[in-house]
């Protein structure tokens, strides 16, 4: 993701890429990308939601404002409660 980022445009950095689930009591750390800019968010929400979108099932939706994935079936974002859009493609 870091790679696609940067080539457009975007500075980012990649924290705790090589993080594992502990057992127990331990916390579950995942990896997270933080974005340099405030100004680049925007952009950067366009390039991960069309990289995530290659991968989703058929008829799953993402949303707009959050970029979480949602079945086809709702019609808000169980995430955030936007309005979803018709299809995946617009």
């Amino acid at each position: 993701m870091i790679d696609r980022l940067s080539e457009a445009g975007i500075p980012s950095v990649l924290f705790h890429q090589n993080a594992s689930g502990g057992l127990g009591d331990l916390p579950v750390i995942y990896p997270e990308v933080w974005i340099k800019r405030d100004m680049d968010l925007e952009k950067a929400i366009g390039v991960i939601n069309r990289f995530v979108s290659r991968r989703l099932p058929p008829g799953t939706r993402l949303c707009r404002q959050c970029g979480e994935s949602n079945p086809a079936t709702f019609e808000i974002c169980w995430q955030c409660l936007t309005p979803l859009a018709v299809s995946a493609t617009d």
